[in-house]
């Protein structure tokens, strides 16, 4: 099949726009709920329980929590990685000592990131996780990722590839953001599972792809 990433920029840029919208609906007690439920759901997840290092993120704003989880795996000996932004949108990587180790960094006219405060391991700490927690918007029956459109976790997966390591990918949403089809790019790679509020679902093989 034959993808046609220019023409699916729009479909991606209004998805996004839908998405977010429905993000910014939500309640300050919504986020919280969701943030103990998908932490709940996540710390059961095999690829999580037998992790000893955790690549992860910080959520921003409506996004799903995820600081419950963060603590809950360091409070399990877990090694748990976040991202700090570089100017190129690249990603370089810190280890979280709990939250009061993040400090807020504002990226030019963009949401103010919470990143840790510590160290910086490089760029490449991140092949050394067995599990990767990628921010998304929406994942789809394939697998296939919907991304906030900044190309940082495209880059992170490209990493990934090149140091042929193979972490569990896992997507925290909600439940209304799974959805039947996202629109597909040739850099795009599906994800293993997708957790959300209420289930977890898992997905075949990043082999299985369609051609």
């Amino acid at each position: 099949m034959r993808h046609h990433d220019r023409a699916d920029e729009p479909d991606k840029r209004a998805l996004r726009r839908e998405i977010r919208s429905a993000r910014n609906r939500l309640t300050a007690d919504d986020v919280r709920v969701s943030a103990t439920e998908l932490a709940r759901r996540a710390l059961a997840l095999p690829e999580l329980a037998q992790a000893r290092t955790v690549a992860a993120y910080v959520s921003v704003g409506s996004e799903p929590g995820t600081l419950t989880l963060l603590d809950a795996l360091r409070a399990r000996g877990v090694r748990v990685l976040l991202p700090a932004l570089l100017p190129d949108n690249d990603l370089d990587w810190g280890t979280y000592d709990g939250e009061g180790s993040l400090v807020r960094v504002r990226h030019g006219g963009r949401m103010a990131l919470l990143e840790p405060a510590g160290d910086r391991l490089g760029p490449d700490a991140v092949t050394e996780a067995d599990a990767v927690l990628l921010p998304g918007l929406a994942v789809d029956a394939r697998g296939m990722r919907l991304g906030r459109g900044g190309g940082s976790y495209d880059r992170v997966l490209a990493r990934l590839e090149r140091a042929d390591a193979h972490p569990a990918l896992v997507v925290l949403l909600y439940d209304s953001e799974v959805v039947a089809r996202v629109p597909e790019e040739p850099h795009d790679r599906p994800v293993h599972a997708v957790v959300t509020p209420s289930g977890v679902r898992r997905f075949g093989p990043a082999d299985a792809r369609h051609p």
